[in-house]
């Protein structure tokens, strides 16, 4: 993991180099004061050498000048390239949950990623800064306040360096403790995240529901968690720093009552005793900078692992050998494909059907019988190992991913309109369509006459999920982008379930329209809008039952006649 975090130094390498320089010189910088003291108190003093005093104090404040530039650098630019690892770690993950597969996201809530994208990279950050800054700084500063202790007394100074070991065994008895806490407290984070990114998501329905008393029960189940996973963490972080603390303190007994004795029995001056209690400081103090260090170092590397568990998921790839399809004619068919979204669980049951080019095939049926998964499986969104799939006669894992799907438009019931101009969601069906070709889809969909009613026509920003439109105004926009796509296979899964009636009429007539000469695989409930279709699978429990167009299947009286006449009593008020 080291090895992986080191390699984001790589592009700072300069910066890097004189942050740890200007850091070095700090910590030498440090030093200066106590031997300034020492030789004040020895020599300067007592000789009444007043032009050295001040000339020594002079110096003094001049190095301390050069340190207040040095610190301004280390401050500035070091979080400066922190951020800008960050910011490369973020471009990292962003283009890698790019490439994941649809199950990923599946099992994965957007809050939770959304908290490992900022909150985790913050921390990451702040680490990669001070991390190297802090070991170098202290580790210098020990050593060398060791060397000039040494030099006033060497048994005081190896009495005082024998604490140390006690001190790093408190440390490393409390660490493991902290950092299981702090894992904890990031988790519930994530979680705080997600129940926050639903609720405000769905504050319409909450709204529409009179349920804000339930969303606030659902969020407070997670603040409570946060808040004993966060009590827990600062409750291993108090015993930490206490337990540090307190030896450290012992550090100062330990000094006043050595260096007294010593200063008893003749075998320390009095101005080097005095000088050794003022430098005593100098190695405390980086000690326990790299004590408390701890903590930052905790935050860093939690959310490195939880940042590395994401980049770790392996990428949807095309199978070896896949090779691009050019042009696809639209003969799709599947060969006893059997699949399921958890295991032992099939939504699909050794299934076969072949839609023909050209044909408009409709998938009818209750819902759960795998009519969706059918549609997601022929642009290779999930892979399916049992079983064949084939477009043009070639086998779905012998075409590329992106090759594939962009021959294939589609349309869903549960439409993602992003939140930007209405120009530039009907062009994500191909992002290099010149204005006259987003209009004429535009036509195509029966929005324009819309859209130019708008103060901003084609600029007007829509909002998220598209809020600002009417739900047959954002089907209908998302309709303009598959025309404008104008692939030779369409995909609608319930592409007209959100229109009234006139509307669905309009739109049923364009779609009706763009399926000449394409394949067109139709998901529908309203039965009455593919009963044009020139053949129709009726799926229950991932099985097809029935299969024919609309004629013969009322003929055979079974499955589909029957929630085709419900169907049309309903809608004329029969029963």
């Amino acid at each position: 993991m080291l090895k992986r975090f080191i390699k984001y130094y790589r592009p700072h390498r300069v910066v890097f180099t004189l942050d740890m320089l200007a850091s070095l010189l700090v910590s030498l910088v440090g030093i200066v004061y106590p031997i300034v003291t020492r030789t004040m108190l020895n020599d300067l003093i007592p000789e009444r050498k007043y032009r050295l005093i001040v000339l020594y104090g002079l110096g003094l404040l001049g190095l301390y000048i050069l340190r207040l530039l040095l610190n301004y650098f280390i401050q500035y630019y070091g979080h400066v390239m922190g951020v800008r690892m960050q910011a490369q770690m973020r471009s990292d993950m962003f283009r890698h949950l790019e490439t994941l597969p649809y199950s990923f996201y599946d099992n994965h809530e957007t809050g939770k990623i959304m908290s490992r994208m900022t909150n985790d990279l913050m921390d990451i950050s702040e680490l990669a800064h001070h991390g190297p800054e802090n070991i170098l700084i202290s580790s210098i500063s020990i050593i060398v306040a060791f060397a000039y202790l040494s030099t006033i007394n060497i048994w005081l100074t190896l009495i005082i360096f024998a604490c140390v070991p006690f001190l790093l065994l408190a440390a490393l008895i409390l660490r493991k403790r902290m950092k299981d806490a702090f894992m904890r407290s990031r988790v519930s984070v994530g979680r705080i995240n997600a129940s926050l990114e639903s609720s405000v998501s769905g504050i319409r329905v909450t709204k529409a529901f009179t349920n804000r008393e339930k969303e606030e029960e659902k969020f407070e189940v997670g603040n409570r968690e946060f808040v004993e996973a966060r009590s827990d963490a600062y409750k291993a972080m108090g015993q930490f720093h206490s337990a540090t603390s307190f030896i450290t303190d012992v550090f100062n007994v330990v000094v006043l009552i050595a260096g007294g004795l010593f200063l008893y029995g003749g075998s320390i001056e009095l101005g080097d005793y005095t000088a050794f209690i003022v430098s005593v400081n100098m190695f405390i103090s980086p000690v326990m900078t790299l004590i408390n260090f701890m903590e930052q170092y905790q935050n860093g590397v939690t959310g490195f692992q939880r940042f590395t568990e994401i980049m770790d998921v392996a990428p949807e790839k095309d199978a070896p050998g896949a090779t691009p399809i050019d042009r696809v004619e639209g003969d799709i068919q599947f060969k006893d494909v059997t699949y399921g979204y958890e295991d032992g669980k099939p939504v699909l049951d050794h299934v076969s059907l072949h839609i023909k080019k050209g044909e408009t095939f409709a998938l009818v049926g209750p819902s759960g019988g795998g009519k969706t998964t059918i549609c997601h499986l022929i642009p290779h969104f999930y892979d399916c190992p049992d079983g064949e799939i084939f477009i043009d006669g070639r086998e779905l894992h012998t075409i590329t991913a992106e090759s594939l799907r962009k021959n294939i438009g589609i349309v869903q019931q549960d439409i993602y309109l992003f939140n930007a101009s209405i120009r530039d969601n009907i062009l994500y069906g191909r992002l290099d369509a010149t204005e006259a070709e987003v209009e004429e889809a535009a036509r195509r969909a029966n929005i324009h006459d819309y859209i130019m009613s708008l103060e901003d026509g084609y600029d007007t920003v829509i909002g998220e999920r598209g809020v600002r439109l009417s739900g047959g105004q954002k089907q209908r926009l998302s309709i303009a982008r598959v025309f404008l796509k104008n692939p030779p296979i369409l995909i609608l899964d319930e592409a007209t379930s959100a229109l009234d009636n006139t509307t669905e009429i309009l739109i049923q007539q364009a779609l009706d329209q763009l399926c000449v000469g394409r394949t067109t695989l139709v998901v529908a409930h309203r039965l009455s809008t593919i009963r044009n279709a020139d053949e129709i699978a009726v799926i229950s429990d991932g099985h097809i039952v029935e299969q024919g167009d609309h004629e013969a299947l009322m003929e055979k009286g079974g499955l589909y006649s029957q929630l085709y006449n419900l169907q049309f009593r309903v809608e004329n008020g029969l029963q």
